[in-house]
């Protein structure tokens, strides 16, 4: 009788214990990513590739590093908008090259991105991710401006939509 009831607290533990299922490893991803397409202003339903393209964070010393830097066979993108704060800006230069002294040589536009966060629970695993709304830009376009127009597609940047465009710029 004993055995009986130790057999059955054991396959109780067992099933028990199986049932439950960690929640320690984070799959779903992090805050997502702005795309951006680009276009040829002359024909804009065609792609274009930017060459020499090189982006660089305001205040930062180093290129975006979620693309291939100085890539010239790239028409879409992703990069990263900052969490701590509403606005975002960007030096995206065109055939980026540094000369001797390492200075930059190409052609580069400023662009801020402004737009609202949203925290949003995912997990216990991945803690909390930003989503973003009301996506909006600054550009003056000027005549030496290689960036000639962009246009925002979905004003919305969310986790779950990690391939669609948000933005579209022509040049």
């Amino acid at each position: 009788m004993n055995i009986l009831k130790v057999g059955f607290i054991i396959l109780l533990g067992i099933i028990c214990f199986s049932s439950c299922e960690k929640d320690d490893i984070c799959v779903e991803g992090d805050t997502p990513l702005l795309i951006i397409r680009f276009y040829d202003a002359a024909d804009t339903t065609k792609f274009k590739p930017v060459a020499g393209l090189r982006i660089i964070g305001t205040g930062k010393d180093t290129p975006v590093n979620t693309f291939t830097d100085r890539s010239s066979d790239l028409d879409s993108i992703g990069i990263p908008l900052r969490v701590d704060d509403s606005t975002t800006g960007f030096a995206f230069i065109l055939n980026s090259a540094s000369d001797d002294e390492g200075v930059e040589t190409g052609n580069s536009d400023r662009v801020d991105f402004n737009y609202e966060t949203r925290e949003e629970f995912e997990s216990r695993a991945c803690g909390f991710i930003v989503n973003y709304d009301q996506l909006t830009f600054g550009f003056t376009p000027k005549t030496e401006n290689w960036i000639q127009r962009i246009e925002i597609i979905k004003p919305s940047i969310e986790i779950e939509e990690t391939t669609a465009a948000h933005v579209k710029i022509f040049h």
